[in-house]
């Protein structure tokens, strides 16, 4: 979070992750549409579409005296382009990790919880992460408490889980409020924006 006093302007990082085919640019498409911003949003593909390097646009919120800026970013879930996922996510104040809930997918999306553990090994508990079981409307999904007990999620207090159906949008804008506001009550307890009304 950057909180600049002579602009009145409150900037913060929020990045989608998760394994290849989870839904990762079909949320943020959803997300930017809801807002009618669907042509702010900026796409590294390769030649067949797939996010090449991350996906990008910004979102603002105005009041009487100061504006909110949300930068939001998707990884790519390609393993080939693995190195640029710890750069996408640098300076991250919230994570929507975007997981396929299909029951043949269960282990690449485990994979994808650890990989983001080995980048926030000794800060996981300090950053807001929502879990977004993606594709609730297809057929033989795993079931979502056995993800969240295989990851320990009890251990941690600043995680939430949502289902999602990226394709219609729907769970997209609750999960974008809850990151919100696991953000914005982390830096409040931090006293960091306390006084900001």
């Amino acid at each position: 979070m950057i909180i600049d006093h002579c602009e009145k302007t409150i900037s913060i990082k929020i990045v989608y992750f998760g394994p290849a085919y989870s839904g990762k640019t079909t949320s943020i498409k959803a997300l930017f549409s809801h807002f009618g911003k669907g042509e702010a949003l900026e796409s590294i593909e390769s030649t067949v579409k797939r996010t090449l390097f991350f996906d990008y646009g910004t979102i603002s919120f105005q009041n009487e005296e100061w504006r909110l800026k949300l930068h939001i970013y998707t990884t790519t879930g390609q393993d080939f382009y693995l190195i640029t996922r710890p750069i996408t996510l640098r300076a991250v104040d919230g994570i929507i990790l975007v997981l396929d809930s299909q029951e043949e997918v269960y282990e690449r999306n485990l994979t994808s919880w650890n990989e983001l553990l080995s980048y926030f090994s000794d800060c996981i508990d300090d950053i807001p992460i929502v879990i977004a079981f993606n594709k609730q409307d297809l057929p033989e999904k795993f079931k979502t408490k056995d993800f969240l007990r295989e990851i320990n999620v009890h251990k941690y207090k600043t995680i939430d889980s949502r289902f999602t159906i990226a394709l219609n949008g729907e769970g997209i804008l609750d999960c974008f409020e809850d990151i919100l506001r696991l953000i914005l009550r982390k830096f409040c307890n931090h006293r960091l924006v306390s006084a900001i009304s």
